[in-house]
C-alpha cells in the first residue's frame, strides 16, 4: 500500500514543548528535551506502528508568508517563540536527518499550505496520505484519500478523521465548509477576525441553510435583529477570514515518491545525537539495548543522567529489546487468593520476608469516605497476590484482621507508592501499619523534586514499562464511571498486582540512586513525617458549620448591598458583575474611566484584580468591585464550601496532605487546602472561628515561629551584624532600620521600621529597586539607595546571594541545611528574565526549604514526645510556619512546655535563637 505521511513540524514540537510545560524534562546539561524527546517517540511511534511507504516532515520557515501580505495583523497576537523550543529545533533537525527522512518548507507559505499541496498531489498518484497535526484546520482538506490525523494525548488514542468524521464533528454537510466556518467564527490564536459574535454554532446553523460565506452575504436580508445587524457590519471581516483559512493548494514545490520514499535510519548518527542528549532509553528503544554505552551511568527515560552507588554493576545489560513494555508482553504471576486457607499461606509467606510491597484497592479517592475492595502484595518482581475484600463491612474487617499481626509487624518494613493512603485506609478498618516505610513517590520527590512522582511516570522512567490505566476498569470520569467495587476480582487481580508489582520494581531501582544527604533527608523527615500526616488527617478538625451558615445569610446581604451601589453608580439596573467583558465595558467605555493597558488577545479591557487597585483609590465604584468580587469569593470558596468537606462518617473534616508537590520542601494540603484559608482582611478572618475544638473540654493552641525565614537567613549567610542582632533580642526590623537609615534604635519611627521590614522581606525574595520603590510608593533611585545601604551593613548577606548564585550555576542545584536539592536549570538561560527568576530562587530556596525541613522535623519530635507521654493532645493542621492542637485543657501547660521545647529545638546547632510564639482560643481565630 502507498501510505504517505506527512508531519506538521511545529505543531507537534509545540504540542510535545507544553506537555511537559508543569514538569519540563531536563538532562544533566540543563537543557529543556522536552520537546526533542516528545517530537521523537511521536516520531518513533509513527514509522514503527503505521509503517508509512512514504514520509516527510514539514516547516514553517520564520519569514512573512502571503497571508501577512494580505493582513498585516495575521498571526499578531502570536507570543514569542519560547526559547526552549528554539534550543531544540537544530536537534530535531539533526535527528529528522539522521532519520533519513526528507523535510519539506516553501518560502512565502506555511507548513499547513506545504502539507496541503504535497497531500492534493500524493492523492492524485494513488497514496492514502495521513496528514498528522493537532491542528483542526486541516480537516478542510479531508477526503476519501487523506485523512487528518491527531497523534494520541492524556491518555486518548489517535484520532483518523475521514470525511464521514469531518462532517459529524463540524455539524456540515461538505468538507469545504469547513473553510466557511472558520471564516465566520475567526480564529483569536491565528488573529483571523471573522465576524464579531458569531461563533461555531450560529456558523453552522447560517451554512445549513445559506451554504456559503458568500450565500450568507448574499441573502441578508432573510436575516433578523442583531443577527443581521452582525453580519452586514462583519462582510468584509468574513470574506477576508475565509481568505486568510483556506489552505493554498498551489505551493512551489513537487510532491516526488522516490524523495518521500522511507529508507532505513543512520544507526550511527541517531547514536551520536541521542548520546548527546543523554536519550539512553530512547537509544534502547530504537537502537537495541546493545547500543547502549553502559558505562556506570544510570539515567531516566528522557536522560537525565543520575549518579548511582556503584555504576555499572547495578544496570541491567540485558540485550533483548525493552521497547513498550507493559502487562500484556511481559510474563508475570499474579494469583488471586480468595479462600481463608490461601490468605493463610500468604500470611505465612509475608511474615519470613524483611519487607513487603502493598497496595489497597478502593472505591474512591476520599480516604474517610471510600470502602476496601481490595488489597495486592508482592515480595519479587514480576509476582503478586491479589486478596479480594468482602461488600459486607463486618466480613470485610474478618478478613482484614487475619493480616493485622503482619501489617502491624515493626520489624517488617512496608513499600508502598503514596503509602500514606493505604496506611490512612488500613487504620479506618483498625489497623495500625508499622515498621520501616519505603514509599516510592517519596523516594523520588528526594531526589527529583520537580518532576512527576506518579506510578506511571516512574515506571515509564525506570522500568520503561508502561502500566494498565484505572479506566479500562471503571471507564473514564464521569456520571457512568464505575467504582472498583463494581468489577470482578478476576480482573482487578491483574490491575493491583501489576501496581504492587511495579513499585516493589520501582523501589529496587531507586534504592540504587537514594545515598548520601538525601537518604539521610528521607529516613530523618520525610518517612517519619507519614506517621504524623496519617495521625493529622485521620484526627481531621471539627468545624462550626450552624456559624457558618449564619455568616453565609450576612455575606448574602452585604454582597446584595454592594451590588446594588456598583449599579446605582453605572446607572444600570444590572449587568453581570462576573463577567470580565460586561465590568470592563460599564466602567471604560459608559463609565469612561480612563484605561491606559493594552487590550488581552481577544480585544476586551483586563479587568484583573493588578489592574482595578491601581484604579481603585481614585473611583470608588472600582473599590466597591473589588470588595464584592472579595466577599462572593469568601462565600463561595470558602463558607458555602467547609460544610460540604465535613464527613458524613465522623463529622469533621479530613483535609489530605500533600508530601510531594512543592518544590522547596513546603506541606501542601487539600480538601480543603488550609494554606489558603483567610487571614489578612477583616471578613476573611471571621472563616477561621469556624474551626474549632473537639469539645469543651479542650482548647485550640495555635504556636509559630517568629520570623523563622530571617532567623533562617542569618543563620545560612552568617551574617555577622543580623546574627548578634538575634541574638541580642533585638527587634530586627528596627535594628535594620537603625543602621539603613543611621539612627538610634529608640530614635527609629514607625514609617522607618516598616520600610526595613519591606526591605528585609523583599531582600530574601530576591525584590529588585524596582519592586521595592512600587512596595514603599518612593522614587527608584531613593529605593536604590535603601538596598545599598542595607547591603552595606549586612555585607555576609551579600556575600551569601552572590556565592550561592555561582554555587548553584555551577552545580546544578541549592541544598537546604538538612541536604534537601532543588535543581535550577534556568540559571543557564539566555533570557535575563527567565534567567533572574532562577537566580531568585536560587537564593530563596535554600531559606524557604530549610524553613520547611525545620517545622517538618518539629512535628515528627512533638508527634513523638506526645506518644511518649501518652498525652491525648492532637496536632490538628500545619499552615506555612504555624502548627494547630487540639488540647485537653488539663494537658495545657505541660503541652506548651513540649511544643515550644522541640519546635525551638528541631534543627540542631544553630546560632540564631529560635522564639516560638503561641496563643490559645475557643476557635482558630482567637488562638492565632
Amino acid at each position: 500500500m502507498k501510505k504517505l505521511f506527512l508531519l506538521d513540524a511545529f505543531a507537534l514540537i509545540y504540542r510535545a514543548h507544553f506537555a511537559f510545560i508543569k514538569r519540563p524534562l531536563i538532562n544533566s546539561k540543563g537543557l529543556n528535551v522536552s520537546a526533542i524527546t516528545g517530537f521523537t517517540n511521536t516520531l518513533w511511534d509513527v514509522l514503527k506502528k503505521e509503517k508509512p511507504s512514504h514520509i516527510a516532515v514539514v516547516f514553517d520557515l520564520p519569514t512573512p508568508t502571503f497571508r501577512h501580505d494580505m493582513y498585516v495583523e495575521y498571526k499578531a497576537n502570536r507570543e514569542k517563540q519560547p526559547e526552549d523550543i528554539t534550543l531544540a529545533i537544530p536537534y530535531i533537525k539533526e535527528i529528522i536527518e539522521a532519520f533519513n527522512i526528507p523535510v519539506a518548507f516553501c518560502e512565502g507559505y506555511e507548513a499547513d499550505d506545504v502539507i496541503g499541496t504535497l497531500a492534493k498531489q500524493a492523492e492524485k498518484e494513488g497514496f492514502d496520505v495521513y496528514m498528522m497535526t493537532p491542528d483542526k484546520d486541516y480537516a478542510q482538506l479531508v477526503s476519501d484519500k487523506v485523512f487528518l490525523y491527531k497523534p494520541a494525548r492524556m491518555g486518548n488514542g489517535v484520532s483518523i478523521m475521514g470525511v464521514e468524521e469531518v462532517l459529524e464533528k463540524w455539524q456540515i454537510k461538505r468538507v469545504d465548509q469547513v473553510i466557511d466556518v472558520l471564516g465566520l467564527q475567526g480564529d483569536a490564536v491565528d488573529n483571523i477576525p471573522g465576524i464579531k459574535g458569531i461563533g461555531a454554532k450560529t456558523a453552522v446553523k447560517l451554512l445549513d441553510q445559506f451554504d456559503s460565506i458568500e450565500g450568507i452575504l448574499a441573502n441578508t436580508e432573510q436575516l433578523k435583529g442583531k443577527q443581521k445587524e452582525k453580519v452586514e457590519a462583519g462582510r468584509e471581516d468574513a470574506l477576508l477570514s475565509k481568505k486568510l483559512a483556506t489552505i493554498a493548494l498551489d505551493c512551489p514545490i513537487q510532491f516526488d515518491a522516490d524523495t518521500y520514499k522511507v529508507e532505513p535510519f543512520n544507526r550511527d548518527a541517531l547514536k551520536k545525537v541521542f548520546s548527546e542528549l543523554e536519550f539512553r532509553t530512547l537509544i534502547k528503544r530504537i537502537l537495541g539495548a546493545s547500543a547502549v554505552d553502559n558505562s556506570g551511568v544510570q539515567t531516566d527515560l528522557f536522560g537525565n543522567v543520575i549518579t548511582t552507588k556503584e555504576s555499572s554493576a547495578k544496570i541491567s545489560t540485558k540485550t533483548e529489546s525493552i521497547a513498550d513494555k507493559s502487562i500484556d508482553n511481559v510474563a508475570h504471576e499474579y494469583h488471586l487468593v480468595q479462600t481463608a486457607e490461601q490468605r493463610s499461606n500468604l500470611i505465612k509467606k509475608l511474615e519470613k520476608e524483611a519487607a513487603f510491597c502493598f497496595d489497597t484497592e478502593t472505591t474512591g479517592l476520599n480516604v474517610s469516605e471510600a470502602e476496601l475492595v481490595g488489597i495486592a502484595f508482592s515480595i519479587r518482581p514480576h509476582e503478586a497476590y491479589y486478596v479480594p475484600i468482602p461488600v459486607n463491612q463486618e466480613e470485610a474487617k474478618a478478613v482484614l484482621q487475619e493480616f493485622k499481626e503482619l501489617f502491624e509487624n515493626p520489624t517488617i518494613a512496608k513499600i508502598g507508592q503514596n503509602i500514606k493512603y493505604d496506611i490512612l485506609m488500613l487504620k479506618w478498618y483498625g489497623i495500625e501499619v508499622k515498621g520501616k516505610y519505603w514509599d516510592t513517590m517519596l523516594m523520588h520527590y528526594v531526589l527529583e523534586p520537580q518532576n512527576r512522582h506518579n506510578l506511571n511516570y516512574l515506571a515509564e522512567t525506570y522500568l520503561n514499562y508502561s502500566p494498565v490505566s484505572i479506566e479500562t476498569l471503571i471507564g473514564k470520569k464521569g456520571k457512568n464511571q464505575l467504582t472498583m467495587r463494581d468489577v470482578a476480582p478476576e480482573k482487578i487481580k491483574e490491575y493491583a498486582g501489576e501496581d504492587a508489582d511495579i513499585t516493589l520494581q520501582i523501589k529496587i531501582e531507586l534504592d540504587k540512586l537514594l545515598e548520601g544527604d538525601l537518604l539521610n533527608l528521607y529516613n530523618e523527615i520525610e518517612e517519619p513525617l507519614i506517621d504524623v500526616l496519617v495521625e493529622i488527617e485521620y484526627n481531621g478538625v471539627n468545624l462550626d458549620v450552624p456559624f457558618l451558615e449564619e455568616y453565609s445569610k450576612v455575606l448574602e446581604q452585604d454582597i446584595s448591598a454592594i451590588k446594588k451601589k456598583i449599579f446605582d453608580a453605572a446607572g444600570l439596573n444590572t449587568f453581570n458583575l462576573d463577567s470580565p467583558k460586561q465590568v470592563g465595558e460599564v466602567l471604560f467605555n459608559k463609565m469612561e474611566i480612563p484605561y491606559r493597558w493594552k487590550k488581552t488577545k481577544t480585544g476586551q479591557f483586563s479587568t484583573n484584580e493588578e489592574k482595578l487597585s491601581e484604579l481603585a483609590q481614585n473611583h470608588e465604584v472600582v473599590a466597591d468591585l473589588l470588595t464584592y468580587r472579595s466577599m462572593a469569593k469568601l462565600k463561595s470558596t470558602y463558607v458555602d464550601a467547609l460544610p460540604k468537606l465535613v464527613s458524613k462518617k465522623t463529622g469533621r473534616i479530613h483535609s489530605s496532605f500533600n508530601q510531594a508537590l512543592t518544590a522547596t520542601g513546603r506541606l501542601s494540603s487539600q480538601n480543603p487546602n488550609l494554606q489558603n484559608i483567610p487571614i489578612r482582611s477583616e471578613r476573611g478572618r471571621e472563616v477561621r472561628k469556624a474551626f474549632i475544638p473537639k469539645d469543651t473540654g479542650h482548647i485550640l493552641l495555635a504556636a509559630d515561629y517568629s520570623q523563622i525565614e530571617l532567623r533562617l537567613v542569618a543563620q545560612i549567610s552568617g551574617d555577622e551584624a543580623m546574627i548578634q542582632a538575634f541574638q541580642d533580642g533585638l527587634d530586627i526590623h528596627k535594628a535594620t532600620a537603625a543602621k539603613i537609615y543611621g539612627v538610634r534604635l529608640d530614635e527609629v519611627t514607625k514609617e522607618q521600621r516598616y520600610n526595613a521590614k519591606t526591605v528585609n522581606f523583599s531582600i530574601i525574595y530576591g525584590a529588585g529597586a524596582t519592586n521595592l520603590s512600587k512596595n514603599l510608593g518612593i522614587k527608584r533611585a531613593e529605593a536604590k539607595a535603601l538596598i545599598d545601604q542595607y547591603f552595606n551593613e549586612y555585607q555576609g548577606l551579600k556575600k551569601y546571594m552572590e556565592t550561592v548564585v555561582e554555587e548553584a550555576r555551577a552545580n546544578g542545584y541549592v541544598t537546604t541545611l538538612k541536604g534537601r536539592r532543588r535543581y535550577l536549570r534556568d540559571l543557564k538561560s539566555q533570557n535575563s528574565m527567565v534567567r533572574s527568576h532562577a537566580e531568585r530562587n536560587a537564593i530563596n530556596t535554600p531559606i524557604q526549604g530549610s524553613a520547611a525541613d525545620m517545622i517538618k522535623l518539629a512535628m515528627i519530635k512533638i508527634y513523638k514526645a506526645i506518644q511518649d507521654k501518652g498525652l491525648k493532645t492532637k496536632i490538628t493542621s500545619q499552615v506555612h510556619d504555624e502548627l494547630i492542637f487540639d488540647v485537653p485543657t488539663n494537658e495545657l501547660e505541660q503541652v506548651k512546655d513540649l511544643i515550644n521545647e522541640n519546635m525551638k529545638n528541631a534543627l540542631e546547632n544553630l546560632q540564631v535563637p529560635i522564639l516560638v510564639g503561641m496563643d490559645t482560643g475557643a476557635n482558630w481565630l482567637e488562638a492565632h
